[in-house]
Parts: structure tokens; C-alpha cells; sequence
């Protein structure tokens, strides 16, 4: 074999070094994934240029990618969950990854056990990855000062759920292209839903218009300064919009009586068929589950061709394996795996 000259070796170092710098370009430029407040814009577009390769991946006949053999990820739900929780853990297994899942009836919590201590305990055994849902706001920052695995946000308290607005986003992205101009209407139990928050602030960033509306007592005071417009109309929040993203009555988060019943509350902020015909035959219709049928819509709203409501699940396990490797190194394509 001739050997390789001077000039070769230097076009392939120059080669080298631009496959290294597309690799680190393809990080997020934060190490954990805790909200979307203040999250830049490329960052959400990176995680939704990605997900759009792993959704590709799940319509293959092998589903399985290695990115994150030989690590660890824990999934700690100290709050029940079905969509967010089969959803990570899927995405973990495609992934390659080592799963350990975590139940609170089943551990030492019930002994009395401190957060601390837990994932003290948990990252001694040499785990790479936490993902955490806590009834308390500000868990997965605290766990981040615990310990030194990379820690993902999946919903804590009434604060944030990071990547239910990722993949509420992906799936307008999807629809509409870009988001710019777009107007979103969130209903429904805005003071409790960590669910609204994400959406807004990940919206807000890539320049969709976001209106919220309910009952005043399910409307938190200064949300305006979020940069959205608060409606008490139901009628009048839906005209014009793009889409309709319908929040859950959150009754396990609610101190005192902040809804005369549920029925008076179906009555003005339920979403239901003549109302979405006067919102428009291209409104989309979107709600991240579980769904209170004929409290917040009606199953023929739900089960309708505007609505979206499957896509979601589908696109949140292609959201939460991008988020998963671009966490955790995303070094190569996913056409390269």
C-alpha cells in the first residue's frame, strides 16, 4: 500500500476534526433536562430534529438502537403515572439501555427513607442516568446537587413537565412547520397544570402566540407576565386559534373548592362538538392524558379526525429518546447506528 502523504494525513485530520465538531454540535447546552424556562431555542429544535430520526427508528421491524448500552437509567416516580412512565421506560430499551424502575410502595420511602438518602443509595450502585417525578416543585433541582447522574425532569408538583411540552411542540412541528405566528389555546386547570407551564414557555421561545383560559380560580394570578393572554370565554378563546390543548381537572392538586361541580364546569370550559366546529375544521384538538371524558371534552371531540391525542403518546417516546441521547452523548447519527 503506498503511504499516505503529507497532504493526505492533513485532509484527513481536517476531516476528523469537522466529524468532532458536528458531533459536539449535537448537545444540549445544559447537562440535565429540568424545564423549559429558559431554555434556548436551538435546544428545543435540536431535541425536535432528533426526534424526528427516532421516529423513523420506531417504524423499523427492529426498533432497538445501541446509543446507551452499558448505561444505567433509573426511573424514580414518586407519583403515579402510565403515559410518562411506559414512555421513558420504552425509550430507554430502544435505546439500549439498562433499566432499573423504581416504586415508592415497594421501597424504603414507606420506611421513612428521605429523597436524599434514596438516590444516594441508588447512584452508589453506578447508575448514569435519573429521571424523576416528585409531587414536589423543585425535586429534580435538588437532585441535582444530591448526585452526580444526569437528572431529567419528569414533572414535578404543579412546576414543570419538560418533556409533555417537548413533545406537545413536536407534535404541532409536525402539523405546521414552524411555530412562529401560530396561536395555541391552553384550557382548563392552568394553577395546577406543570403540563401548561412547559407548553408555554417552550411556545412562547420558538414564537407561537399562546392564549390560556378557564375559571378565574383556575387561573394564576400574573400569568400574564409569561407573555400570554388570559380568556374567561371558552367561545371566545377558540376563535382564531391553531390548536386547542385541553388540560386535565387536577382534583388530587386542588386545596379547597375552586369549581362550583364538575358539571357546571362541562357546561363552560368543556370542549365539545359544536364548539369545535365554530373553532374551524382545521383546528387541531390535543390533550396530554389522562383524559376526564365528557368533563373536559366529549368523546366524539376525542376520539374525532381533528384530534391528535395518539400522536402525542407516539411522538413523546420518539421526544424522550432524543432527549435520552443528546443527554447522554448523541456523538453519532442515528442513520450511522
Amino acid at each position: 500500500m503506498p503511504k499516505s502523504t503529507p497532504i493526505a494525513k492533513a485532509e484527513k485530520k481536517s476531516a476528523g476534526s469537522r466529524r468532532r465538531k458536528k458531533r459536539q454540535a449535537a448537545r444540549l447546552s445544559s447537562r440535565h433536562l429540568l424545564g423549559l424556562e429558559n431554555m434556548p431555542a436551538a435546544d428545543i429544535e435540536l431535541i425536535i430534529r432528533t426526534a424526528v430520526s427516532f421516529k423513523d427508528v420506531l417504524d423499523r421491524p427492529i426498533k432497538k438502537v445501541p446509543p446507551l448500552r452499558g448505561m444505567t437509567v433509573v426511573n424514580l416516580f414518586y407519583e403515579p403515572s402510565t403515559r410518562t412512565r411506559i414512555s421513558f421506560e420504552l425509550a430507554e430499551k430502544r435505546l439500549s439501555a439498562d433499566v432499573v424502575s423504581f416504586t415508592t410502595s415497594t421501597s424504603s420511602v414507606q420506611k421513612g427513607e428521605t429523597l436524599r438518602d434514596t438516590i444516594n443509595n441508588i447512584e452508589a450502585m453506578k447508575t448514569d442516568v435519573v429521571v424523576i417525578r416528585h409531587r414536589y416543585p423543585g425535586a429534580a433541582h435538588y437532585l441535582t446537587r444530591c448526585c452526580n447522574s444526569i437528572v431529567i425532569n419528569a414533572g414535578d408538583g404543579a412546576h414543570e413537565h419538560p418533556t409533555q411540552g417537548l413533545l406537545d411542540i413536536f407534535t404541532l412541528w409536525e402539523i405546521f412547520g414552524s411555530l412562529e405566528g401560530k396561536t395555541v389555546v391552553i384550557v382548563g386547570d392552568i394553577a395546577h397544570s406543570r403540563v401548561a407551564r412547559s407548553n408555554i414557555f417552550g411556545l412562547v421561545t420558538l414564537g407561537a402566540k399562546v392564549r390560556v383560559c378557564g375559571p378565574p380560580t383556575l387561573i394564576p394570578v400574573g400569568i400574564e407576565d409569561l407573555g400570554v393572554e388570559v380568556y374567561y370565554n371558552l367561545d371566545n378563546a377558540i376563535k382564531g386559534v391553531d390548536a386547542i390543548n385541553v388540560l386535565r381537572i387536577q382534583r388530587e392538586r386542588q386545596s379547597g373548592a375552586v369549581l362550583p361541580s364538575l358539571r357546571e364546569y362541562t357546561k363552560l370550559f368543556g370542549l365539545n362538538r359544536s364548539r369545535l366546529a365554530a373553532a374551524g375544521p382545521d383546528v387541531v384538538v390535543m390533550h396530554p392524558g389522562p383524559i376526564n371524558r365528557g368533563v373536559e371534552m366529549t368523546p366524539e371531540v376525542a376520539d374525532g379526525p381533528q384530534s391528535v391525542i395518539l400522536s402525542q403518546v407516539t411522538n413523546g417516546l420518539a421526544v424522550r429518546m432524543a432527549v435520552l441521547y443528546l443527554l447522554c452523548g448523541g456523538e453519532t447519527t442515528v442513520a450511522e447506528r
